[in-house]
């Protein structure tokens, strides 16, 4: 399937079926994440397969307001206008796609009013968190659905890949080193034109969802501050430690331009913030968090591409995966251990670590101790890439990456 440029769309079938769910329902469905995380697509997908399954095209009205032809909609009456036209000309309730819809002044209004007047079944796309918070959490509570929207997972990656013969083991490879923003691969594929599209997507980003919304006078030191995360993602730092960083830079930078650099980057969906649980106190900690990168490959395009960083990378692309199949993610505290991820959903819970090979004992005991000393019956995984069957130690089981990635028993 292809958009109006002719470029292929790439199926996200898992979150066509979650919003599909809702369809036809008085509910906003609201589909957010990173600006060219695949959002527009995917408001097409579903909107192509209304007119696959009999809905007359005239019914559906898409709005994309990164399009200057659709500049006369930031003005709310105007889209008002549009609504009420499209709705007289299809004879019947129209569906309605707005595709960046924060860019609409006093949007959240409008789609109120489309929703209490029964007007459209509305579907909407942001890249700003800050889209569902507030003010238009009060006006719609009860009445919208969020869909976060990630970078492709690996077993997607394949999908699209497989295509061009390669095996899986080479694929992930390149997984590892582009990462899995969709665009990448409407290129030709070399390093060189990956690596100068997340530049240029971090750029976008920047300039778009955090220097402007934010009104951020320091650009370049923003960008450093985004250029020490990146660098240090996975590993546990506070606010205080990025100050001290820079003052040792010579760069005078506040504890609470910090805080405010890190809340505007998690809020344009860049970075992710892990909090810290403590299993002996059954607690959250609030301290000391770690941050991941929404894609791998954007880090590298921050902060260059380093083998001796496997590991940290292997970290990043699990912990998208579990959030990807619906877990909230913490890292565990064990007295002066610390095991990488306690993923939790609905009444299960599962413990991971993650280790590029497990080379000599050392390090395989490194790994399974704080595993060893959980007291609970929930299971326990170790993940690497090791090239060996799956084994089950102490309750505890040794797992390929790749076998993780494309199993469904999560």
């Amino acid at each position: 399937m292809k958009d109006k440029k002719g470029n292929f769309l790439i199926p996200r079938p898992d979150y066509q079926r979650k919003i599909e769910k809702f369809i036809g329902t008085p509910i906003i469905k609201a589909v957010t994440g990173l600006r060219r995380v695949g959002k527009s697509s995917l408001l097409r997908l579903i909107a192509d397969g209304l007119v696959s399954q009999g809905v007359n095209s005239n019914r559906i009205l898409f709005i994309n307001m990164e399009s200057l032809e659709n500049e006369p909609f930031r003005s709310i009456k105007n889209l008002d206008t549009a609504v009420k036209e499209a709705q007289l000309k299809a004879g019947a309730k129209i569906f309605l796609f707005i595709d960046e819809v924060q860019e609409i002044d006093r949007w959240e209004k409008g789609v109120n009013s489309f929703l209490a007047d029964d007007d459209a079944d509305i579907f909407i796309s942001g890249s700003n968190s800050s889209l569902l918070s507030g003010e238009l959490s009060s006006l719609l509570s009860g009445r919208y659905v969020e869909f976060p929207v990630l970078p492709l997972t690996f077993s997607e990656y394949v999908s699209f890949r497989n295509k061009y013969g390669d095996d899986n083991k080479t694929l992930f490879f390149d997984f590892i080193r582009f990462g899995g923003m969709p665009g990448i691969h409407h290129l030709d594929f070399s390093e060189e034109a990956v690596h100068q599209y997340l530049a240029a997507l971090i750029d976008s980003v920047i300039l778009k969802d955090v220097v402007i919304r934010n009104n951020v006078r320091d650009v370049s030191l923003l960008e450093r501050v985004i250029r020490y995360i990146a660098d240090n993602s996975g590993n546990i730092f506070s606010a205080r430690s990025v100050a001290d960083y820079f003052k040792k830079e010579r760069r005078s930078l506040g504890i609470e331009t910090v805080y405010n650099y890190i809340t505007y980057l998690e809020t344009a969906f860049i970075i992710n913030r892990v909090s810290r649980y403590d299993l002996k106190g059954k607690k959250q900690l609030e301290t000391l968090e770690k941050y991941y990168m929404t894609d791998i490959g954007l880090r590298h395009a921050l902060v260059g591409y380093r083998e001796h960083d496997i590991n940290l990378f292997l970290e990043n692309i699990v912990y998208l995966e579990l959030r990807k199949r619906g877990y909230m993610v913490e890292i565990g505290k064990l007295d002066e251990l610390e095991i990488d991820f306690i993923a939790s959903k609905e009444n299960t819970r599962i413990y991971i670590q993650v280790a590029y090979l497990l080379s000599d004992d050392r390090t395989r005991d490194r790994e399974f101790k704080p595993l060893r000393l959980v007291q609970d019956n929930f299971p326990k995984y170790v993940i690497t890439m090791d090239e060996l069957p799956a084994s089950n130690t102490e309750g505890i089981i040794r797992m390929n990456i790749l076998d993780f990635l494309a199993s469904d028993e999560f």
